[in-house]
């Protein structure tokens, strides 16, 4: 499967008119055929002074995606949806936009449901699991001088074995029968994560709702964990919730513990 036919590009005309609003979340949406990082690109764009907030850049082509840690990979061409978004933070604590990946996760969780009926599970704090395979990952950076939070997803749709060798990913073509529109999915995790992020800011930070149905995506939760962090250190105990900061509460040898992402290199089943 490599053919323009097979793997069609998106349409950018389509996608920009349904989810741009003058006063909704998303204020441009941009497609480039090919870029390093459509992360590094709305921070490179922050740092030179544009207001990337409300902006949405997708790649029909990463040549360096990144993940957590700096773990770097790469798909061929119109084989994922690879997009960031940059979102305003203004008003909310910064206790709170820990949440913003996890708000994200369950956005792509309910596109992907909506879109190919494929149900997923989220890996805390930021990947999206069917079963053992990883179909999505998701990164958060935020940018300076502005108050802005930027967050990448790259999620695997025509992604096959051959293209990924060796590794635990997976994707919607090895998961369904029938091809799957790139565009109608992004155009609804776009509407999805919008609606996420609205509530978000006027909750000021975790709403009810986000919490209850990130718990109800979750495949971490209910589960014993082996968390990795700096120094070779690890804790082993059973994840039981999450926080209204986003962080994983770990019940381990008679003590809660709380975990945020940045503080865990690996988060593993026990």
């Amino acid at each position: 499967m490599n053919s323009d036919t097979e793997r069609p590009a998106l349409d950018a005309d389509a996608i920009r008119s349904a989810v741009v609003r003058p006063r909704g979340s998303w204020r441009s949406f941009d497609v480039v055929a090919e870029t390093g990082s459509t992360n590094a690109d709305l921070l490179a764009r922050a740092r030179s002074g544009t207001d990337i907030n409300g902006a949405v850049l997708a790649a029909e082509h990463q040549t360096a995606g990144r993940g957590r840690n700096g773990r770097q990979w790469t798909t061929p061409p119109r084989s994922q949806i690879a997009v960031s978004v940059g979102i305003d933070t203004t008003g909310v604590p910064s206790t709170a936009w820990g949440l913003l990946p996890l708000a994200t996760g369950v956005a792509v969780v309910d596109a992907i449901s909506a879109v190919t009926g494929v149900e997923a599970k989220l890996k805390w704090p930021n990947d999206v699991l069917v079963d053992t395979g990883k179909l999505a990952g998701i990164l958060a950076e935020v940018a300076s001088p502005a108050p802005t939070v930027v967050i990448g997803t790259g999620l695997n749709v025509s992604v096959m074995p051959d293209d990924v060798p060796d590794s635990v990913a997976t994707s919607l073509a090895m998961l369904t029968d029938a091809p799957v529109d790139r565009s109608a999915l992004l155009t609804e995790f776009l509407t999805r994560l919008a609606d996420r992020v609205e509530s978000w800011r006027a909750a000021g930070g975790a709403d009810d709702r986000l919490l209850d149905d990130y718990r109800q995506c979750s495949g971490t939760l209910g589960t014993a964990v082996r968390v990795l962090l700096p120094g070779d250190r690890q804790l082993l105990g059973d994840a039981v919730d999450i926080d209204e900061s986003g962080r994983l509460l770990i019940d381990s040898e008679g003590e809660r513990i709380t975990v945020a992402a940045g503080d865990v290199t690996h988060l593993r089943p026990a």
